[in-house]
């Protein structure tokens, strides 16, 4: 038999790469750009078309997250600029959205202050519900939302009082009324909210030792359209700065998130979000109670930066389209 030897060569076919036209790409990428610089710029006011930007600046963290999809269509586009504005647009806004998953270590040495703050959804939250987690979280003060004279009396039916003896209410109809529920002695301290808002109490609590405590229960307006934004950006503004003399902490439904502009200038006046410093500043807590997870965060303990967090927690509360959010504080040694 003879051996015959066959020549040649075995050719690949040359892969083929994904190509998409610097058109496509940056319909792609444009978007992630024009809401990285809103968000940089706090431009989200600027669109008040029923408050449409404010609206929109809630899902800051989601687009975050959706600018990364952008970034291969742009290096498949194998344009120069194209690929650059979509690196910088999702590096922008991952760098305002990650740090709210870090978290930091507490710094204050002083007694702790143990807040819970419930918005009840027109009184309808279960008071039951309530006094459970004011009896299992042992909170210093509760501060209510949307407080009516019927939720009064459904939590003093549940025994917050026996828990919490001390009160500062301004109870009110539908979404109207607010109120304070303490451990300690209160004194009630001035209002401030603008004149058509919702009632915002604050009062001076005694604790049996450390600085002086000022606390307000915090209602906006939420922007729901030209007037209300205005309104909105107005209660946000009229709340107090922070004060040489007493920690004051502001606590409440603030209709705001992290990505409004209008809440980082309440911040800027010497607060820190209590969330955001101990990594949970990505636990969302509205809509509450649905068939899908609550979208947005926008229920918030701030505190006077002398002060630290030392751990944040929400909680499903039944009625209520919010959940609770409770915040363990460590005041400062001395003012």
């Amino acid at each position: 038999m003879t051996k015959v030897d066959v020549g040649g060569e075995i050719v690949s076919p040359p892969r083929r790469r994904l190509r998409v036209s610097p058109l496509l790409a940056w319909i792609a990428v444009a978007p992630f750009a024009v809401w990285a610089v809103a968000r940089l710029f706090g431009l989200d006011s600027a669109v008040r078309v029923r408050g449409l930007g404010i609206a929109l600046m809630t899902g800051t963290p989601y687009v975050a997250a959706a600018s990364l999809l952008a970034v291969p269509i742009a290096l498949a586009a194998r344009r120069a600029a194209v690929i650059a504005v979509a690196v910088a647009a999702s590096v922008l806004l991952a760098a305002v959205v990650l740090p709210r998953a870090a978290g930091s270590a507490p710094t204050a040495t002083g007694p702790s202050l143990r807040i819970l703050t419930v918005n009840l959804f027109f009184g309808a939250g279960d008071a039951a519900t309530v006094v459970d987690l004011v009896r299992r979280l042992d909170p210093d003060v509760l501060n209510t939302q949307e407080l009516t004279p019927e939720a009064v009396r459904a939590l003093d039916a549940a025994g917050v009082g026996r828990l919490l003896p001390y009160r500062h209410l301004e109870d009110g109809p539908g979404p109207s009324g607010s109120g304070i529920y303490a451990r300690h002695p209160l004194s009630e301290a001035p209002d401030f909210v603008p004149e058509g808002g919702h009632n915002m109490p604050r009062a001076r609590l005694t604790l049996p030792s450390g600085p002086p405590v000022e606390i307000v229960d915090v209602h906006t307006l939420a922007p729901l359209n030209g007037h209300d934004v205005a309104q909105w950006t107005a209660e946000l503004a009229a709340l107090p700065a922070a004060s040489p003399g007493v920690v004051r902490v502001l606590a409440g439904d603030f209709n705001a998130s992290l990505d409004h502009a209008a809440l980082r200038a309440v911040l800027g006046r010497g607060y820190a979000d209590a969330a955001d410093a101990t990594g949970d500043g990505l636990t969302t807590t509205w809509p509450a109670n649905r068939r899908y997870p609550p979208l947005i965060t926008i229920d918030h303990v701030l505190y006077d930066r002398r002060a630290s967090a030392v751990g944040t927690s929400v909680y499903a509360v039944p009625g209520s389209d919010h959940r609770a959010f409770f915040a363990e504080l460590r005041l400062p040694g001395s003012l």
